[in-house]
């Protein structure tokens, strides 16, 4: 989960500037005589380290990438989730939150230590080839991901527009390796979709951009001008984004001044969000549909509402990303993605490693999936995603994008472009999605339940 404080660093005198680079993470240390001590001692070490390199290792080197490797490993010492951003990667960062970048249309994570899918991003064509939440990506064109940061492997992901990516995935209910070749692309992401049904309105978030709390607004005033009955609010395979964003779509089901979501940061420092009161659909009866793949933002709306008692939870268990990440310029103009806080629910639960637990649990229909000829491919039981008893994952660490389907001269197997549970469009398609179907049926009798007359 990000936040962008109004905080730049900016560098004054070599003495700071080195602090400042290298010891950013250190706080309010520098406030503290028997810190600043300390800090002082530690970087005297890190300069001799540095001259000695300088003059003595065996290929010439640069001063700029010696300093921006001790950062990249100072920061892999914290958490998967924090990082350093070159001033491209910190451009590009912005720009993708606006719903538009390159590569190959998954977000990653990490999970029991090893870097996994926390869900393909809807209508790119690494959702279409079939890779999937909870798949583990093992290498990226036959380089081991074992030691790759966060950022590093987001990297290694992108390129230009048209070229290739080779992806190795380990999926749990497979035996052998799945092999991906996937074409980058550059894709916007439309964050809402809506669509009727049997006058339910069915609106799907795939992720929380800036503009996400704005265009669901938009379309819940159109739910309420045609007088629907009810609300279905698909967060599946949503990965999340922008806490600011999250609270917006909550505050479209909850009454003002209602707590959305509260962080604690260092020293149990913590901050609120609290509803804004535009609460369009008023007390419209209204599910939520999770999965594995949702995570972080997603999860904040989700527990929020089965908090309040707003919304039944339906579908699997979501990802259980509960950590925020800073935002911090750097006054080069690269910047520091930087874990700071985990976030609660208004009643107090931590979503970190453990997830939202639905209300009512409903298994997707397991993907058909199609092996190499003449060779056997794995069953729909095994292809079944596992779910995983905790994860720890980025909240929106550069979503990639991705390329025009399986390579099938590599691919032992695959999953078919998932046609048994979206329609032509890309949505969900009802007659073949068990969970959307679950939703329906109950909101239904909802309805009848409520116009049952009563007892005399």
């Amino acid at each position: 989960m990000e936040q962008y404080p109004r905080r730049r660093f900016w560098m004054v005198g070599p003495t700071v500037a080195v602090a400042l680079v290298l010891g950013v993470m250190l706080g309010k240390g520098w406030e503290r005589t028997g810190h600043a001590t300390e800090t002082y001692e530690e970087l005297k070490t890190f300069s001799e380290v540095l001259t000695q390199v300088q003059r003595n290792y065996v290929d010439e080197t640069k001063v700029k990438d010696l300093v921006q490797g001790a950062i990249r490993g100072m920061l892999s010492t914290l958490d998967p989730h924090s990082a350093y951003m070159t001033p491209d990667m910190y451009k590009e960062m912005q720009v993708e939150t606006k719903g538009e970048f390159g590569g190959v249309g998954i977000q990653i994570g990490v999970k029991e230590n090893r870097l996994a899918v926390i869900a393909p991003i809807e209508g790119t064509p690494a959702y279409r080839a079939g890779i999937k939440a909870g798949d583990y990506i093992t290498k990226v064109n036959d380089e081991t991901t074992k030691d790759l940061t966060l950022m590093d492997a987001v990297q290694k992901m992108r390129g230009p527009k048209g070229s290739k990516v080779n992806l190795t995935i380990q999926r749990d209910g497979t035996l052998d390796p799945l092999q991906f070749t996937l074409v980058r692309d550059t894709i916007k992401i439309e964050s809402v979709k809506s669509k009727v049904l049997d006058n339910i309105g069915y609106v799907r978030l795939t992720q929380f951009q800036e503009s996400t709390g704005r265009d669901l607004g938009k379309v819940l005033k159109q739910f309420k001008e045609q007088k629907l009955q009810a609300t279905i609010l698909d967060l599946r395979n949503n990965p999340g984004g922008l806490l600011t964003a999250s609270v917006e779509v909550s505050e479209q089901f909850l009454p003002g001044g209602k707590l959305v979501v509260y962080t604690k940061g260092r020293e149990s420092k913590k901050d609120e969000w609290i509803a804004k009161g535009k609460d369009q659909m008023d007390d419209l009866p209204m599910i939520i549909l999770i999965n594995e793949g949702s995570a972080s933002a997603s999860e904040i709306v989700a527990g929020a509402l089965q908090d309040y008692g707003r919304a039944v939870i339906v579908g699997t268990t979501s990802f259980g990303k509960g950590s925020v990440q800073t935002i911090l310029p750097l006054g080069d103009g690269s910047g520091l993605r930087l874990t700071t806080a985990k976030y609660y629910t208004p009643k107090g639960r931590s979503i970190q490693s453990t997830g939202i637990t639905p209300d009512i649990v409903v298994k997707a229909q397991p993907p058909v999936t199609v092996a190499k000829a003449g060779e056997a491919g794995p069953t729909e039981k095994d292809a079944e995603p596992k779910q995983a008893k905790s994860a720890v994952t980025a909240g929106k660490d550069q979503p990639a994008q991705a390329g025009k389907g399986v390579d099938a001269g590599q691919s032992k197997a695959g999953t078919l472009p998932q046609p048994s549970t979206v329609d032509a469009s890309g949505d969900p398609s009802l007659e073949q999605d068990v969970q959307l179907q679950k939703a329906v049926e109950m909101l239904k009798t909802w309805k009848i339940f409520k116009e049952l007359p009563r007892a005399s």
